[in-house]
């Protein structure tokens, strides 16, 4: 969730622009954007305009008590990156089923640059298993702004596209649905960084 003093800190100093609002669909939903910046899950907020719960490692808890406090007061849903994370995907199926938003990052790790790793199957295995779209969101800038190996925001600016959701039932039902609703996502996420 992004509360009004982050949009005002963004907003304030970050030239931000976004287009594609027009794809953000009602009720459940499952946001999966590619992943360069610590600022990331504030910025594709704003892009949805939505309420939005984080599947969030668990790794990032436990250095910093604020940072915990802050996260977890924000909607984040603590996942394992080690073990089968059986009570973050029913807290992330509860909030689905709620008509909720549920935001991942299925790169898994914020990345120096697009394609360097491949994507987790986990948004599409939640969106498959809620019946809810599948909304790419591409973000272009944020590394530049506050990357890996920094913690200092710079002014830099950053765009956002929300793109058009893919829809569980446009894929066959079987076992390979996720696959190739991650796939689906890849090369949309692809255009649209290689488009600008």
């Amino acid at each position: 969730m992004t509360v009004p003093p982050a949009r005002l800190l963004l907003r304030g100093y970050l030239p931000l622009t976004r287009d594609g609002e027009e794809h953000v669909p009602d009720g459940p939903l499952v946001v999966a954007a590619n992943h360069f910046s610590h600022l990331d899950p504030v910025i594709v907020s704003l892009a949805v305009g939505r309420p939005v719960r984080y599947l969030a490692v668990d790794e990032l808890y436990g250095n910093s008590r604020f940072f915990d406090a802050l996260t977890l007061w924000l909607g984040a849903i603590p996942t394992s990156r080690t073990r089968a994370p059986i009570g973050a995907l029913r807290l992330a199926l509860a909030e689905l089923a709620s008509g909720g938003v549920v935001g991942l990052f299925p790169e898994g790790v914020r990345v120096w640059t697009w394609g360097e790793v491949a994507p987790k199957r986990g948004a599409a295995w939640l969106a498959a298993r809620a019946g809810a779209p599948l909304l790419p969101v591409a973000i272009r800038g944020s590394g530049e702004a506050m990357g890996r190996g920094t913690t200092r925001i710079s002014r830099r600016p950053v765009h956002v596209s929300v793109l058009e959701p893919i829809l569980p039932g446009d894929l066959p039902d079987t076992r390979e649905r996720p696959a190739a609703m991650t796939e689906l996502w890849r090369a949309r996420i692809d255009a649209a960084l290689r488009d600008r």
